[in-house]
């Protein structure tokens, strides 16, 4: 029974897990499951199967059970079962056990075996170590012999190479200073310098008594290569600067060597830019008791009495300093000038990419940098410490920026060559020039002040009703004109100066608009000149006058200055124009009302008795009285003599130009629109014409200068006189605006032909405004619709036969609207 159940029991068993029963029997899978698997889930086993299973809990969870009896016959069963299991299973596998036992019996020998083996290999490889430690013992020590030999050799060939250098190098030396090869010199003790350094030559006698000798040598070769070099940079000698550099380069010591001189040319440059600005040394030869030196107080103010030879020596100094710093610069040029042309003639290295790494600036960037800096620091310290250079540099501004502008391009001109850069850059430049640039804008403030106190001195705001005379007006000009005198060598100066004239002409013109005369009484053209519209008069001169004046100082400047100045200028000019531009305008509303009255004259009248009057129409008597009288009061006192405007244009001259244009345009509108017109009426209005053409150009303006205006007048003047079949192709119309034609013909035409003054019940001053907001084709449509009228009237009644004028006037509407397009066109 054991048998048998046990291959079933096998698959399930707890000791099947051990790694000594790894098979198991095939008919297990299908044997009925082993009694113990039912301790698994047995209430009372499956506690022993718990990892953390405790006799002491279960004792007495058993004791507390109330049977524990019977749980202790449980116990024994199971025991029972087990060792019975324990038993079936031992029996099935008896051939595994024994075929284990077997194979720990052979590696139990076999381990015996490998440890006497070892053994004797380890007696072995004693027996070897004690055999070869002599021989290597001594090949350890015959190595280092050798080594020490090596090394010796090397040493001593070493040794015997730098002697021989010596030795040559001492040989070179013997010879004349005056020929001595400085290059090779330098070569030569560099490489014993290298040799001794890289070899570690240091301890043999012989070796270290003749470096002492090679290191002054080449204390010598620096101090004669330095010697070479500064006088090539002094003379300008590419040759010697050349050799000097190849010295060093030699040497090993190039970049060493350029920095101290970059730096020896920095000191001389900030030294000299401070000796010039030292108030101690100006004015110590003047004595007296007042401070070192010579200064009084504080703020580097001269004693009583040397501040004219004070400030003569700051300018002598200054002149010394802008000397010191193009010599300086030059020499530095040229100095990288050969280093960017020099190469090494074994090596073909460039000498310049010795001395300035990627990224770096220039050595005569590195120079300029130092010499703006300790220059612009001086300067502020000047403007900030010492009253008296502030004065001297603010006063004398141009003075100053005349020199450094004079420096720059000195600089620029001594270092032009073609394939070599400049030694200073535009950037450059700007830096010097913004070193001054606080003393520039004290100069230009004080340039504003000086004129803006002069305006409101002439201006003052208290006063409004003042007028300043002309004297007042002749110093400001002189004042302008001086200021622009004082700068005018230099074109960026002039420019700044200008901008602040400006300012000073803005400020004027405000002054001067503020006193302008408004009002009635400014406006008034009846009576005599009002003392308001004689102040106005005065204003307009005077401001014509500066306009006339500053607009001929700025001629023979750039472009760029007139540009600076012309808002100022216009402002100038406007103000002007606002002084008297009122008064005209009443004037012209005076004269066109008198114009106006011509619409109350009658044309019409016939007979002899009209046609011999030669008398003029009444309007045209009040007209010339307004003409006369606008002469005599007023034009006689805006307008220059005519021996002054030959070839200039005032203010008024424009005015009264403008005025005289527009009372003849204004005419012949309105003569155009007279109707009826008959002949007796056409020689009226031609003697009206004449007296009008006469009042014109004697008292206001040249007529024959009027250019359209007058030809018009001289045109409509024979028109009259044509027979309307003759208008069509007369070349008077060529002068006459095709409005006034059209207008004309409305007087020939029949009375159902109304113009657009009769359709619109205007009056003719309406009238008159809406001509002057329109232009031609807008007229050519209001007269078109009157045609239009007029044909549908004749239509109506069944005539077929139209006016002479109707055509006329279709024909002269369309030419007006075709040559808009045949202008476009072309």
């Amino acid at each position: 029974m054991a048998s048998s159940s046990s291959p079933a029991s096998s698959s399930a068993s707890p000791l099947q897990r051990l790694s000594t029963f790894k098979s198991s029997t095939p008919t297990s899978a299908i044997a009925t499951a082993s009694p113990l698997d039912t301790f698994a889930s047995d209430p009372i086993f499956s506690v022993f199967l718990s990892p953390s299973f405790s006799s002491t809990t279960f004792s007495s969870a058993a004791l507390s059970s109330g049977s524990p009896a019977s749980t202790a016959e449980k116990l024994q069963h199971a025991i029972r079962l087990l060792e019975s299991q324990l038993r079936s299973e031992v029996l099935s596998r008896h051939s595994d056990l024994l075929a284990q036992l077997s194979s720990l019996h052979h590696a139990d020998h076999a381990l015996s075996t490998v440890r006497s083996s070892v053994a004797a290999l380890q007696s072995s490889l004693r027996h070897t170590r004690s055999e070869l430690s002599d021989p290597l013992a001594s090949i350890r020590t015959l190595t280092i012999q050798l080594q020490n030999l090596h090394a010796s050799s090397d040493l001593l060939h070493h040794s015997i190479r730098a002697l021989r250098l010596s030795s040559k190098l001492r040989s070179l030396a013997s010879d004349d200073p005056d020929r001595l090869d400085l290059a090779k010199a330098a070569q030569l003790h560099c490489e014993i310098l290298a040799l001794y350094n890289e070899y570690d030559l240091g301890g043999i006698d012989v070796v270290d008594s003749e470096l002492e000798w090679v290191k002054e040598t080449g204390d010598k070769l620096r101090t004669e290569a330095m010697k070479v070099l500064e006088r090539g940079m002094e003379g300008l000698n590419q040759a010697e600067v050349g050799t000097g550099l190849q010295v060093f380069y030699n040497l090993g010591e190039l970049r060493r060597a350029m920095d101290q001189l970059i730096n020896k040319y920095k000191g001389m440059g900030m030294k000299s830019v401070s000796a010039a600005l030292d108030m101690k040394a100006i004015s110590g030869s003047g004595g007296g008791g007042f401070g070192p030196g010579g200064i009084r107080g504080g703020g580097g103010t001269p004693q009583i009495g040397s501040g004219g030879k004070a400030r003569e020596a700051i300018w002598q100094r200054m002149g010394s300093c802008m000397d010191q710093l193009h010599s300086i610069m030059v020499v530095v040029w040229h100095l990288q000038r050969v280093l960017s042309k020099k190469r090494d003639p074994f090596t073909h290295v460039l000498l310049l990419d010795e001395v300035i790494q990627e990224a770096e600036p220039m050595i005569t960037d590195r120079v300029w940098e130092a010499l703006v800096k300790a220059f612009a620091n001086q300067m502020k310290s000047a403007f900030t410490a010492s009253s008296f250079v502030k004065e001297v540099f603010t006063m004398g501004y141009p003075k100053l920026f005349s020199m450094i502008d004079n420096l720059l391009e000195r600089i620029a001109r001594d270092t032009d060559v073609k394939g070599v850069l400049p030694a200073i850059t535009s950037e450059g430049k700007e830096q010097l020039v913004a070193a001054v640039e606080i003393f520039q804008k004290s100069f230009l403030g004080l340039c504003l002040g000086r004129l803006s106190d002069l305006v409101n001195t002439v201006f003052p705001v208290s006063s409004r009703g003042s007028v300043p005379s002309k004297e007042h007006i002749s110093i400001i000009i002189s004042r302008i004109q001086e200021e622009i005198e004082s700068v005018q060598l230099d074109g960026r100066l002039t420019l700044l100066v200008l901008r602040e004239i400006g300012k000073v002409l803005l400020l004027l013109g405000e002054r001067a608009e503020y006193r302008i005369s408004t009002g009635p009484e400014a406006r008034q053209v009846n009576g005599p000149a009002t003392p308001a519209q004689l102040k106005n008069f005065m204003l307009c001169q005077y401001l014509q006058e500066i306009h006339t004046r500053i607009s001929s100082m700025v001629t023979g400047l750039p472009t760029i200055a007139s540009d600076v100045l012309s808002p100022s200028l216009g402002a100038i000019y406007g103000v002007a124009s606002d002084s008297v531009t009122s008064l005209f305008q009443a004037m012209l509303e005076r004269l066109e009302s008198s114009i106006l009255q011509i619409h109350e004259q009658r044309f019409g009248v016939l007979g002899m008795d009209a046609a011999m009057d030669n008398n003029a129409s009444p309007y045209m008597e009040e007209l010339q009285k307004c003409i006369l009288h606008f002469r005599s009061e007023f034009l006689s006192r805006l307008l220059p003599p005519k021996s002054a405007t030959v070839g200039t244009e005032t203010i008024c001259t424009r005015l009264v130009r403008s005025m005289a244009a527009r009372v003849l345009i204004f005419f012949i509108r309105h003569a155009s629109l007279v109707r009826p017109l008959s002949e007796s009426g056409k020689l009226r209005m031609a003697r009206d014409m004449a007296e009008l053409e006469l009042a014109v150009g004697q008292n206001l303006f040249p007529v024959e200068q009027l250019g359209g205006p007058y030809r018009a007048l001289r045109a409509f003047r024979p028109l009259i006189f044509l027979e309307t079949s003759q208008l069509g192709g007369s070349p008077l119309l060529q002068d006459l605006p095709p409005s006034v034609v059209l207008h004309h013909l409305y007087s020939r035409g029949p009375d159902e032909l109304q113009s657009p003054l009769q359709r619109n019940k205007l009056t003719p001053l309406q009238y008159s405004m809406w001509l002057d907001s329109q232009g031609e084709d807008q007229v050519w449509k209001g007269i078109k619709a009157t045609l239009d009228d007029y044909a549908t009237h004749v239509r109506a009644r069944g005539d077929k036969e139209f006016s002479p004028v109707y055509p006329l006037m279709l024909q002269l509407g369309s030419s007006l609207t075709e040559n808009p397009r045949a202008t476009q066109k072309s």
